[in-house]
């Protein structure tokens, strides 16, 4: 997909029972890696709002979003180096409310995750990232 501007994401930092829900990406960018769940705002929500809806349509848990905790892009390249993609990607801190989950929309997987299998799982650098220095989780 190519734009001439960013677009805005979302994602939300779940913890229920020390594990961290992730999703297995079935679509790029990311695809085959697990990272935080989340998705673009529509126009008219707010952050809270996207990552509320975005969580419930991948992964069918109930959230109830918070303040963001982390931010950065996503910027892909094609083979001319001409930008393909740009995200502009705002993690927020979640509470668990209620689901279990059950992967949806552009996920192929998604489950809760103990810190201990972060290494077993092809996580994205980004989301190990967030997951060590904001956490201490992995």
């Amino acid at each position: 997909m190519s734009t001439k501007t960013p677009q805005v994401g979302v994602g939300a930092v779940v913890f229920h029972q020390n594990q961290i829900l992730l999703i297995k990406r079935g679509q790029p960018p990311n695809v085959n890696q697990w990272t935080i769940p989340g998705g673009r705002i529509e126009m008219g929500e707010t952050l809270q709002q996207a990552a509320e809806r975005e969580i419930l349509e991948e992964t069918g848990i109930i959230i109830k979003a918070g303040d963001p905790v982390f931010a950065f892009d996503l910027i892909q390249h094609d083979d001319d180096n001409q930008d393909q993609l740009h995200y502009v990607i705002i993690d927020l801190a979640a509470k668990y409310l209620s689901g279990k989950p059950v992967a949806n929309d552009d996920a192929t997987e998604a489950r809760w995750v103990s810190a201990s299998e972060l290494s077993e799982l092809a996580v994205n650098e980004t989301t190990l990232r967030l997951l060590k220095n904001h956490y201490e989780f992995g």
